[in-house]
């Protein structure tokens, strides 16, 4: 196949990137443009590959999205461009509604003008994939209720809200226009190459430096954990998989709350490093609870049965097992986390992530 990623030098978007190029015989084009979270380095490894191209592009530049798209005749396009970081949203919501509501509405359309242009047989094998996440059903009341696919929507953030909303906007041309799409939503994801904004990283980080390690509240919160190769490979399935119109949850069946998933790498850490910074006895003595961030959901738990059963899909790691391949990995690589940290990495975007 020939697919479009948006978003391919994120997070996630790296590790779909990185999955279809080494394991798959799919021509892919990466279209990202480059924000604070977007890292070329995290594509390294494939970026020597005649099966991999790269435009530095904003989602929401119509006439490039259908230049783009129009020139490479994509087969399917997963689109995971988007702003993610809660804290971020509150701060400053604005860049949220555009890239992830008007960036999804005009990649929407320019992939509908393509997809009406093609011949019916390849009409009818084209997918445009969503990839969202479970924030938009917002907090779950009971200990043992699950998210499903068919959970109303309730977000809390304005990030949540704006992912919501990019659903909404692709359900409605799936229904209005026939485009052919998929929704796939997910739990926090794990792994390499996160950037150290988020929980995992920064912990890790900030004990490697011999920096608090910040808990919001009693950090009671529950989040069920999902490692971000797992993520990449369910992604793929539902794409070459999926019936049109249908949603997914993927999840990785590890619902943690936040201070034992900073315990727990403490202990990863104690482990791995006997010399330890500052005099350090043990990495858990440098926790500290900070005040909690506004509309905090406590806890989020996929039903990731659907995909099970219609798919075959489950994830091959466990939260310890992902952890522990997470740890050493940023212990192995700080050769990448290192310039984000120091400020020589877009320092004119990025402020001070590691307090």
């Amino acid at each position: 196949m020939k697919i479009i990623v948006t978003g391919g030098a994120g997070f996630i978007g790296s590790a779909v990137v990185r999955h279809l190029i080494s394991k798959t015989n799919d021509t892919v084009l990466n279209i990202d443009k480059l924000t604070y979270a977007g890292n070329l380095a995290s594509l390294e490894e494939v970026s020597g590959n005649p099966r991999y191209s790269f435009i530095q592009e904003d989602i929401c530049n119509k006439e490039e999205m259908e230049k783009i798209i129009n020139d490479f005749q994509p087969d399917a396009i997963m689109h995971l461009a988007a702003e993610s970081h809660v804290d971020r949203s509150i701060e400053g919501p604005a860049a949220f509604i555009e890239t992830n509501i008007i960036g999804t509405y005009t990649l929407l359309e320019s992939s509908r003008k393509y997809w009406l242009s093609l011949d019916n047989e390849k009409k009818s094998s084209f997918r445009f994939h969503h990839i969202s996440t479970d924030e938009v059903y917002g907090d779950l009341a009971g200990t043992n209720d699950l998210f499903t696919e068919k959970t109303n929507y309730e977000p809390s953030s304005p990030y949540s809200a704006s992912k919501a909303s990019s659903d909404h906007l692709v359900r409605a041309w799936q229904r209005t226009y026939g485009l052919p799409t998929i929704v796939t939503n997910c739990s926090n994801n794990y792994g390499p190459f996160h950037f150290p904004e988020k929980l995992i990283p920064l912990v890790i980080i900030n004990a490697l430096n011999g920096k608090p390690l910040p808990v919001y509240g009693a950090g009671l919160q529950i989040r069920d954990w999902l490692y971000v190769e797992d993520h990449a490979d369910a992604l793929i399935t539902v794409l070459k998989n999926s019936p049109i119109g249908n949603t997914y949850n993927i999840g990785g069946h590890n619902e943690k709350r936040n201070i034992d998933v900073v315990t727990t790498i403490c202990d990863c850490l104690n482990e791995l490093i006997p010399e330890k910074p500052n005099s350090i006895v043990d990495f858990k003595s440098l926790i500290t609870h900070v005040k909690d961030r506004p509309g905090h959901d406590l806890r989020y738990a996929i039903d990731a049965s659907k995909i099970a059963s219609e798919l075959n899909w489950k994830p091959k790691e466990t939260f310890e097992s992902g952890l522990l391949k997470t740890v050493k990995w940023y212990l192995d690589n700080r050769s990448w986390w290192q310039p984000i940290i120091d400020g020589t990495y877009k320092n004119e975007r990025l402020g001070k992530i590691i307090q």
